[in-house]
């Protein structure tokens, strides 16, 4: 059965640009997995498909119309906050999201104006591949 993995990024999209490098290199089965890149920007986007989405789309209905079809959706912890990422994540992205019937696996990134008690501060890198290895298990006890 093809799932289908959805990644958010905004900004210049570097996190979703990690997010799917390190799925490409983990997820066996390429027939079986379809990875999509929603940007919030033009720019988020493209690097996203660069760095090996399948497809890609930009902007909020972008995100409305293809966020509830993801059996996955993965990105910074700013994509369920309305507003966050200088705001670039609108209410109604953030409706979306939390909307969809999808699993949601979001990297817990600090804010200078919001903070995340009792979590392990991590590297960028390290909690990408903790998302992917979390990524990883769903997907195996989805087969089982």
């Amino acid at each position: 059965m093809k799932r289908t993995i959805v990644i958010i990024d905004g900004m210049g999209g570097g996190i979703g640009v990690q997010l799917i490098g390190k799925l490409r290199e983990q997820l066996p089965g390429e027939g079986d997995t379809e990875i999509l890149a929603l940007g919030t920007n033009a720019v988020a986007t493209e690097r996203m498909v660069k760095a090996g989405a399948h497809r890609g789309a930009t902007g909020e209905n972008a995100i409305r119309h293809t966020a509830p079809q993801a059996d996955f959706i993965l990105g910074p912890i700013g994509i369920v906050l309305p507003n966050s990422m200088m705001g670039e994540i609108t209410p109604a992205m953030v409706d979306a999201v939390m909307a969809a019937s999808g699993e949601r696996i979001l990297l817990p990134l600090q804010h200078d104006h919001f903070h995340l008690v009792g979590l392990e501060a991590l590297p960028l890198a390290k909690m990408v591949e903790k998302a992917v290895g979390l990524l990883r298990e769903r997907l195996q006890q989805i087969q089982i």
